[in-house]
């Protein structure tokens, strides 16, 4: 089995549940399994340390995940147009990986969940794909064929799936949400799996 490595980060659980459906369309791809993982908070105070195993929800990522990985699919919340701190210093921490080239070549996909519907998906899923570009990895959107990018009246984007939390972040997530996350997570796998047989 190959695998799909499934990142994300979640303060609310939306972006939780958005890399949980993606999980399953990666899953529907015969000889393809996803490895979901996430990272840990980080916090203003300097000495603050967090348990090596998470209290809840998927196990933190290691750069040994992003090696073996033949695909990637990256979430975060918005925070002002651009990815959650918390993603942003994992993938910071990842000179190793890029010197080593263990991303070149590999398809990626993006996911986000902003609180309104202006604010900010777009951006957010354009700032998660600078560091996936400069790792040399292949780029995966939300192809237009996928006919809830033009009906949707919540989330979702031609550069990856977005959900639309709400101000207090109590919105489930759509019928054309989940299709997207499933379609994406599929779509990933498919292309990473070409490229292994290739």
């Amino acid at each position: 089995m190959s695998e799909i490595l499934v990142l994300y980060y979640s303060r609310h659980g939306a972006t939780q549940e958005m890399a949980q459906l993606i999980a399953r369309g990666v899953e529907k791809v015969s000889t393809m399994q996803a490895r979901l993982r996430t990272v840990p908070e980080i916090s203003s105070v300097c000495e603050a340390t967090k348990s090596t195993i998470p209290d809840e929800g998927a196990p933190y990522v290691t750069h040994d995940d992003l090696a073996s990985c033949s695909g990637l699919l990256l979430g975060s919340p918005t925070r002002f147009g651009n990815m959650a701190a918390a993603m942003k210093y994992f993938i910071d921490s990842t000179s190793a990986n890029w010197m080593a080239g263990h991303l070149v070549g590999k398809p990626a996909g993006l996911f986000t969940s902003a609180s309104s519907l202006h604010g900010g998906h777009e951006a957010t899923l354009l700032s998660m794909m600078i560091p996936l570009l400069h790792h040399g990895m292949l780029l995966v959107g939300s192809p237009y064929s996928e006919s809830e990018l033009l009906s949707t009246t919540t989330g979702g984007t031609p550069y990856g799936p977005s959900h639309l939390a709400g101000k207090d972040s109590n919105f489930a997530i759509s019928q054309d949400e989940k299709h997207l996350c499933i379609a994406l997570g599929q779509r990933v796998a498919e292309i990473a799996k070409k490229l292994n047989t290739d």
